[in-house]
């Protein structure tokens, strides 16, 4: 019934493959032997999901891989339906308001001065940083807040730390990096010194 509704059993095998591998890629012929479908098949369905935007293509070795869009816009209720372990995603934001175990895991972090989340974690966010964070921080201790809102969103999420001196050096001189974040849609979980009221 699922291969009637998404056009062809090859296109759910490819998404089911995908969507069980983030961050991985497959090359054409792995691929054709992982889901056991016909070559030419396979290739004209990379080619409609290459164009719609669910999976991405990189050439290396002379070969060209294939792996899931983890930024493309329905990833999270597209792995929803195709994803092993659903339970997981139950939590998921699905890019509306942070939850609150998001903003706890990150406001947690000893020496945090200001946090704000963009991109895929905020609904109409176009930005490229998911995650902003400014202090002196623990790389240990970032990466454990991030891997909870990861386990969450059930993708990777791109995250920046800057310490608080140079973050307030770029927010002075209109450093673009800063300003295409705040220019855009984002929601501010920290900000102990009001730097962003002055901006």
């Amino acid at each position: 019934m699922i291969d009637a509704l998404f056009g062809s059993k090859t296109r759910v095998k490819l998404l089911h493959l995908f969507l069980n591998s983030p961050g991985q890629s497959f090359y054409v012929r792995e691929i054709t032997r992982k889901i056991d479908e016909q070559i030419n098949s396979v290739r004209r369905e990379l080619s409609n999901m290459l164009e719609v935007g669910v999976i991405t293509s990189d050439s290396a070795d002379n070969k060209l891989y294939y792996q899931v869009n983890q930024r493309y816009d329905y990833y999270v209720p597209l792995r929803a339906i195709f994803g092993d372990n659903v339970g997981e995603l139950a939590t998921s934001s699905l890019a509306s308001e942070p939850t609150d175990e998001y903003s706890m895991a990150i406001r947690s972090i000893p020496g945090l001065r200001l946090a704000l989340i963009a991109g895929v974690l905020v609904r109409g966010s176009t930005s490229a940083v998911d995650v902003l964070m400014v202090g002196n921080l623990s790389a240990q201790k970032v990466k454990a807040a991030i891997s909870v809102i990861e386990k969450g969103e059930g993708r990777d999420i791109n995250y920046s730390v800057l310490s608080y001196e140079e973050f307030y050096y770029r927010l002075s001189v209109r450093d673009r990096f800063i300003t295409e974040i705040l220019n855009g849609k984002y929601v501010v979980l920290a900000d102990k010194d009001n730097a962003l009221s002055q901006k």
